[in-house]
């Protein structure tokens, strides 16, 4: 991996780990290995490494999701195996625990990655309800938008909530709830 590489992988787990306020320019060169000079060579500050990282997490987050959402099955049950994913729900998201770090949604520019990641997961979900009642698998008349809102929801409190508890259970009893809302929804 070059020095570019290991910057922005650095970059990822220590965001994740401390939050953008929380993690120094100096922290993300001593764990990737680089030297100032190398860090500056490929970014211009911080703020552009964080941008970086923050959109390789995104991508890879959204890779995740849709190799389950897209993948064989009816809508119901891909959007089944999409909350029965397996998560690390103490960890919390890779993208939503950035949605509550003050100094990243202040910047625009640090907040996209992660506004177009929920924008997308939620419009995958929402197409994917609306196949479903197209298709007759699931009840007409739950507006699809608000379904996957709320689904997405869910996923993100549910994270919060073992976070909050220090057990996984938690989470998994948030993800079972969403489970059982989305199946009331089959014809």
């Amino acid at each position: 991996m070059n020095a570019r590489e290991r910057l922005v992988a650095s970059a990822q787990d220590l965001l994740w780990e401390r939050g953008y306020g929380g993690t120094s320019p100096k922290a993300i060169q001593e764990r990737a290995g680089a030297g100032q000079g190398s860090m500056y060579h490929h970014f211009a500050g911080k703020a552009e490494l964080a941008v970086a990282a923050l959109s390789r997490t995104a991508e890879a987050e959204r890779e995740r999701a849709e190799a389950v959402l897209g993948g064989d099955g009816s809508a119901l049950e891909r959007i089944t195996a999409y909350l029965r994913r397996e998560r690390p729900a103490l960890r919390g998201c890779p993208i939503g625990r950035h949605a509550a770090d003050p100094d990243l949604v202040a910047d625009p520019a640090l907040r996209a990655p992660i506004e177009e990641t929920f924008a997308w997961l939620r419009g995958r979900l929402a197409a994917l309800v609306a196949s479903g009642q197209r298709d007759g698998e699931l009840r007409e008349g739950p507006d699809p938008d608000a379904i996957a809102a709320a689904v997405v929801a869910i996923v993100q409190g549910g994270y919060v909530l073992a976070r909050a508890s220090g057990s996984q259970r938690s989470f998994d009893d948030a993800i079972e709830g969403a489970v059982q809302l989305v199946a009331a929804l089959a014809r």
